[in-house]
């Protein structure tokens, strides 16, 4: 052993952690038990050994040996890739479908973890280099914290308030509230749709949030963690029984209508208000008039 082989081994160490950490599983069952978590296991360790070499390359002053990061961001884009097209083809046989967005959120926020476990092995190491294995411990205790700030990101109860409404017909036509839904003209699908519709109103909190929700992939995020969480009653072939989120023009208001095998009204908004509030759905209009007032460009 030299000077750097316990150093290295607590950078790795310490990195595995951090990532077996931020890797949960809950309801929406991704990543997958077991294989699923195995593979992002196996890139955290990767990507923990490539922050704690740094670590020894820069007190060595080898420099150039630190562009191979740059290798390991090209690799660890791959990940993004690897979830995205796996997302895709699984999503055409999901009853209600997570949608491209709300995939290309989950594909991202893979990739940036293992960023994270770089960062969290990096400092953890140093400290541990330059001072001793306690400031390395006090070190990745404030490194893991900062990692799980970064990955927990806007939560939809953040942005909007959720309200329970019974779903109701005038004639054929479906109704939220005052949100027309869609047409449905068969009386048996009518009472089906009674019996086990459930409607929500969201109500956005600011001009930020209204677009936000506006957003299509957005609204297809909650459609399918509710049918996730609580079931949903249809089956392929039954397009009167698909949920749906319909938008209010006039105040923004979103109604969201499923039909879940599990009515359980506590729980649909608690899974509600938990629905990530996706990175690529956020807008923000009320920027437009600050950033004008300041000059920025």
């Amino acid at each position: 052993m030299n000077e750097y082989t316990l150093p290295i081994v607590f950078g790795i160490a310490i990195g595995t952690l951090s990532r077996l950490f931020m890797l949960r599983t809950d309801y929406r069952q991704y990543p997958t038990y077991l294989h699923g978590k195995i593979i992002h296991v196996a890139l955290g360790f990767i990507a923990a050994g490539l922050g704690t070499v740094a670590g020894p390359a820069i007190m060595e002053e080898e420099f150039t040996a630190i562009t191979f990061l740059t290798l390991a961001a090209s690799q660890f884009r791959e990940v993004r890739n690897m979830e995205r097209n796996t997302l895709t083809e699984l999503d055409s046989y999901e009853l209600v479908s997570r949608g491209k967005t709300y995939i290309e959120g989950i594909a991202i926020a893979f990739e940036s973890r293992n960023y994270l476990v770089i960062f969290t092995s990096l400092v953890s190491t140093l400290a541990y280099l330059i001072f001793n294995i306690w400031a390395g411990i006090i070190a990745a205790i404030i490194a893991v914290l900062i990692s799980h700030k970064l990955m927990s990101g806007g939560k939809l109860k953040d942005i909007v308030e959720i309200e329970y409404m019974e779903p109701r017909f005038d004639g054929a036509g479906l109704y939220v509230d005052n949100i027309y839904i869609m047409n449905i003209g068969l009386p048996e699908r009518q009472k089906e749709v009674l019996r086990y519709g459930m409607g929500f109103i969201l109500k956005p909190k600011n001009m930020n949030a209204r677009s936000t929700i506006a957003n299509l992939g957005q609204r297809q995020a909650v459609l399918h963690d509710l049918s996730t969480a609580l079931g949903v009653y249809r089956d392929s072939g039954t397009p009167a029984l698909v949920p749906l989120a319909k938008r209010d023009l006039d105040d923004g208001r979103v109604g969201v209508f499923v039909l879940p095998q599990e009515r359980d009204i506590e729980r649909a908004i608690t899974v509600i208000g938990d629905v990530p509030t996706l990175e690529n759905a956020i807008r923000m209009p009320s920027e437009k008039n600050s950033n004008e007032g300041s000059g920025a460009q």
